[in-house]
Formats: structure tokens, sequence, C-alpha cells
């Protein structure tokens, strides 16, 4: 269980507040009212509240949104194999209901520091995958996040995914998957995998990316 500190804020105010996350659930209390979800921008009230509660928050769909989340993520370095520890700081906006559905806009900030400097993502993609990758290119050849969007046996579905948190592994099926070059190709194996991970994760299977492995390449 991991536990990122966090500040909430909304028109009704800021709270200080943490994000627990188990790997696959995210959970936060905000004004004594529990919202889980699988993504940062998926948040329901997870346990039965009253009018009057839900009357503080804005939602769509249950959601939370019109509402700004701060909250830092630590995560693993390497540099030549050595480990370091580095720090995500996530800035993420979830804008007003549009009357058609949906929200009218979602902003995704995040900066890592670590012992080479501070690296940003330009903010204009709105996934974590996008923005990874933007810092993962500003770093040293030799240093790299040690977690499930650099692993080797990590892909995402052609079929589309959410902003976070639906990575797909294949550490079991390693082989199939470094077999991978095509579209085609991805299908038969990417039906043989159930094991969802988030972006920031890591496991003790962890092997560094190739370019040009798997259907991401």
């Amino acid at each position: 269980m991991d536990s990122y500190i966090t500040k909430y804020t909304d028109s009704q105010g800021s709270e200080d507040t943490i994000i627990s996350n188990d790997g696959r659930m995210l959970r936060v209390r905000i004004r004594g009212i529990e919202f889980s979800g699988t993504n940062f921008d998926s948040f329901e009230p997870s346990e039965e509240v009253t009018a009057a509660q839900l009357s503080l928050f804005t939602l769509e769909h249950n959601e939370l949104c019109s509402c700004r989340f701060e909250f830092e993520i630590p995560i693993l370095m390497s540099h030549l194999d050595s480990p370091s520890n580095g720090t995500l700081s996530v800035v993420l906006i979830l804008g007003d209901p549009r009357p058609t559905g949906g929200i009218d806009r979602e902003e995704l900030q995040i900066t890592l520091t670590c012992e080479w400097g501070r690296f940003s993502g330009s903010g204009k993609s709105g996934w974590f995958e996008d923005e990874l990758l933007e810092i993962q290119s500003q770093l040293p050849p030799d240093v790299y996040m040690k977690t499930c969007i650099n692993c080797l046996y990590s892909d995402y579905s052609p079929a589309g995914h959410g902003a976070f948190g639906c990575m797909l592994c294949f550490r079991n099926l390693k082989s199939e998957y470094l077999a991978v070059k095509t579209k085609s190709d991805f299908w038969p194996v990417l039906n043989c995998t159930d094991i969802c991970v988030q972006e920031t994760y890591l496991c003790p299977e962890f092997t560094r990316r190739i370019r040009g492995t798997g259907y991401r390449g």
C-alpha cells in the first residue's frame, strides 16, 4: 500500500489529505467522505452518503470534477544499475461538467525531481504515458525511471486506455510478447493476459525496455 500526500482544492476551499494506492484502487478521504477509483480522474463516493454531503462537491456521472489535485508519488530511479530515489509531483485539474456530458477540460502536469535535476512533461497530453515518456526523454541516456512505464514487458491495448493505471503486463508471457512485431501479432498475446498495472508500479521482474519492442515500440 502506497500513500501520497495530497492537496485537494475546489470552490469550497482546500484540504490536505492522503491518496492511498493498493496497486489497483485509489482511495482518498475529503471532507469526511471516502472516494475511490482506478484512476485519478474517476473518484466516486465509495460509501453511502447523504444529499447534503454530496452538495459539497461537483460530480459528473458520479465522479469528482471541478477540482484540483496536487500530490507526490515517490519512485525509484536507476543509473548504471545503481538505485536512487525520485519524486513525481503531479497537478491534475478536472474541469466543469458540460451540458452534453463529460467535463470541459482535464489538465495534467508532472515534474520529476531527482539527483539529476527537475524535469517536466509538456502538460499537453493529459496521459501519464505521454507525460512520463516526455520526462524520460530528457534524462541522461544511462538514467531512467525504474517503473512499469519503462519495463520491457508492459504495453497498452490498441483498443485504448485510461489516463493512468491501464498498462498491461506480460511478465508471464515474456517470449510471446517479445515476438510481437505488428498489431496483428499483438492481439493473440493480448487476449492471454489479465494483469493490469500502473505506470508508476515496480515489480521484481522489471527489465529495462528496449526501443522497438512489442506493440508500443
